[in-house]
């Protein structure tokens, strides 16, 4: 079949899709053009979207400035560790709340899903307190679990499972499989998709988060990116070209992230219904 004519809508469209996506991205290509800027380039007027004179020196200056490698693996290690919780939990609970019958089965899940509608900010003074009182205040079980558990995650995978026909666990169960069992050789490898979109979503959540990691940590040797990076901010004055080369190092892992699981996100989220 031949393709259909551009008729003058198309070109309207293609358009504003291109509008938006200039838009969406002008202020990271200018992250990296001022990471690549000397400090007095950073304020020349007209502003340089490319810079006359580029340098990777703000990259080295960071690392001298800040304990950045330090940052980077504090980073790296709880938004790895809080997202295979967060995988495992979740994945067990959409799979009870949509395959196991048991008293009070909907109540439980739509109470859990109400906690959605709770901000953060809400839970974070006892939380805060629990955290004291187990002394957990500067480790890393203080900022992974609080992380490692979420009602979207669950909300998520349930849809997923939902949509999965039983006959393949009617087969496994006339074997002799019990829930367990099935779970871990069947509903995990089925739900690859699911997961997949679930781990980006929960590693970028953790990755970027400011506001918890701030709270609980005093000590420079436990603080993640985020907050490390908010030591370059200076009182009166700051390397912008400096702060944005930490910026840069701190988004690119985010981009690998997502465009290795791109096509999973994709299928995950087509796959459980969701918009």
């Amino acid at each position: 079949m031949a393709d259909r004519a551009l008729r003058p809508g198309d070109y309207a469209t293609w358009a504003v899709l291109g509008l938006g996506a200039v838009i969406m991205l002008l202020p990271f290509v200018w992250m990296v053009s001022t990471s690549l800027k000397t400090g007095d380039a950073t304020f020349v007027m007209p502003p340089q979207l490319i810079p006359s004179a580029p340098t990777l020196a703000n990259y080295s200056k960071i690392f001298a400035a800040v304990p950045m490698a330090q940052f980077l693996l504090n980073s790296v290690f709880v938004s790895v560790t809080s997202t295979v919780i967060m995988v495992l939990t979740c994945a067990m609970a959409g799979y009870a709340f949509a395959r196991i019958k048991f008293p009070g089965r909907e109540i439980i899940f739509y109470a859990y899903l109400a906690t959605l509608m709770i901000p953060q900010q809400v839970t974070l003074v006892p939380l805060f307190v629990i955290m004291t009182w187990l002394d957990w205040g500067n480790t890393y079980q203080a900022l992974i679990l609080p992380s490692s558990f979420g009602a979207f995650g669950t909300f998520l995978l349930r849809q997923f499972y939902l949509r999965l026909p039983r006959e393949v666990e009617e087969a496994a169960f006339m074997d002799g499989a019990g829930y367990v069992r099935i779970f871990f050789t069947i509903g995990l490898q089925l739900a690859r998709p699911a997961l997949a979109t679930l781990a980006v979503f929960a590693f970028m959540a953790s990755w970027n988060s400011f506001l918890w990691p701030l709270i609980i940590t005093s000590d420079q040797s436990m603080m993640t990116l985020p907050v490390g990076l908010s030591f370059l901010n200076g009182r009166y004055t700051t390397d912008w070209n400096v702060l944005m080369a930490g910026a840069v190092i701190g988004t690119l892992p985010i981009i690998a992230v997502y465009v290795f699981a791109q096509k999973y996100i994709i299928q995950g989220l087509a796959t459980t219904g969701l918009k």
